[in-house]
């Protein structure tokens, strides 16, 4: 049998987009998406899918020798602004799955991993602009600490057990085919929809919030050519840091007004406000561009155009 792939939250956000890629690349019968309920139809009809809750051990054993699994993508988590709701369940969700998952590939029951973190590993002690790979982490957030504790358990796996893990610290991640999942970068999918719908956008967020971003497609291909860079050419088994564009909501409002110029912009930070603050405001992912030939293709303009452009077209559909 063909080794095949299994996305395990993959109604999500990136989860989704993922599967449609990998299922073009490798066919669909090689992609096996699943996530704890059918979230997402498209999906689900799309191709073989499977009903698991990422926390059940067993569910997963079964699931990957049923479809001969050689490649797991964990994308399954509770993100920041929903896990400060529920830090108990987050912090269940976030870790339960990622030792369910290294401890397949620490049995042999798989070979590669693919586990994402993100830029909630940082703190308010971390430098801001140009982040460095290799600095202080002292997150704030329930999700942050669930990230950074899995990028030592992830490192840790790979160096006692030889586990072939990788990692991406993903920034705010734009996309025009899935709604908000709850981070604190959302506001900068939403502001794209009500402009759509020739509505005020109120954001969450100071107009000056500066934030790392990065267009969806980027945020895919990052994945899919780090999961295929030869192993001995990555010299990080946390989590790479990784860049496009960073901006702010004033910005991309700014960038929306070149297609709209009526559109209308208000702020009413919330406690999102708090936890961006503690987040850097620019990356330095030197280290991803030198180890797998990391490059990004968006920057704020060509994303603004692109988002509008798909919205419109759902729009009038």
């Amino acid at each position: 049998m063909t080794p095949k792939v299994l996305i395990i939250g993959a109604c999500g956000q990136i989860g989704s987009e993922l599967a449609y890629k990998l299922r073009a690349q490798h066919g669909i019968d090689n992609v096996i998406a699943s996530d704890i309920n059918e979230g997402n139809l498209e999906l689900v009809n799309s191709g073989p899918f499977e009903i698991i809750d990422a926390k059940d051990l067993e569910a997963l054993k079964i699931c990957v020798a049923k479809h001969n699994i050689d490649t797991i993508y964990l994308m399954a988590a509770m993100l920041s602004a929903t896990g400060e709701k529920f830090p108990e369940i987050a912090w269940d969700l976030n870790m339960n799955s990622l030792f369910n998952v290294l401890n397949l590939a620490k049995d042999k029951f798989i070979n590669k991993i693919f586990w994402p973190s993100s830029i909630a590993v940082f703190g308010p002690s971390t430098p801001t602009v140009n982040t460095p790979q290799h600095t202080i982490m002292e997150p704030t957030t329930v999700y942050g600490i669930t990230k950074q504790v899995g990028e030592r358990w992830c490192e840790y796996y790979h160096e006692k057990y030889g586990v072939d893990v990788r990692s991406i610290r993903y920034p705010g991640v734009i996309t025009w085919k899935t709604l908000p999942g709850g981070g604190t970068t959302d506001y900068a999918i939403d502001i794209f929809h009500k402009a759509i719908a020739n509505e005020n956008f109120e954001c969450f967020l100071d107009e000056d919030t500066e934030l790392p971003m990065m267009f969806m497609e980027d945020a895919v291909a990052a994945t899919i050519n780090l999961m295929e860079a030869n192993a001995d050419t990555l010299t990080i088994r946390s989590s790479y840091n990784l860049a496009a564009v960073s901006f702010t909501p004033k910005q991309v409002a700014d960038a929306i007004r070149n297609h709209f110029p009526d559109f209308t912009i208000t702020y009413k930070p919330d406690f999102r406000q708090e936890i961006a603050n503690t987040w850097p405001k620019s990356i330095d992912d030197s280290q991803a561009r030198i180890d797998w030939n990391w490059n990004h293709s968006y920057d704020l303009k060509q994303m603004t155009s692109e988002m509008l452009t798909q919205l419109g077209k759902q729009t009038v559909s």
